[in-house]
């Protein structure tokens, strides 16, 4: 890990604007304080997906401040863990990091009945992620 105590994990999907914020956001959610949460995107869009948003909102967590955020090396050098959601090459790989790529469907354009599966899929990926975390 990091020189912090704190675990932390960096969310990287091109846009930032569904998949990375849904899952810094389970993240955020079900870890606490306990684990540092960023998101990131290779082309962050100009605004969270609408879509993504409300299917949050539905399991009670609210994406309306969320921004999405420009994939710096900083942002990467400051993670321990760095999982990418389908933004290919964009990505930095550094020395010591614990890279994850999770397959799954891109929200964008979608209407929301076809993000909640991409949503639960994303919190599965979370839950275990967790475990895996606080356990090491």
């Amino acid at each position: 890990m990091s020189d912090a105590a704190m675990p932390s994990v960096l969310f990287v999907c091109v846009h930032n604007a569904g998949r990375s914020q849904m899952a810094a956001a389970f993240l955020t959610h079900l870890a606490g304080d306990r684990i540092e949460v960023r998101s990131a995107g290779s082309l962050p869009a100009d605004q969270v997906n609408p879509a993504a948003v409300e299917a949050m909102a539905e399991v009670g967590i609210d994406l309306t401040t969320a921004t999405p955020k420009v994939l710096t090396t900083e942002a990467v050098q400051a993670s321990d863990y760095v999982i990418t959601m389908g933004c290919g090459d964009a990505c930095p790989i550094l020395p010591g990091k614990t890279y994850l790529d999770w397959q799954l469907d891109d929200p964008a354009g979608q209407s929301v009945g076809a993000v909640r599966p991409i949503r639960d899929e994303i919190r599965r990926h979370v839950e275990t992620l967790v475990a895996e975390i606080i356990s090491a």
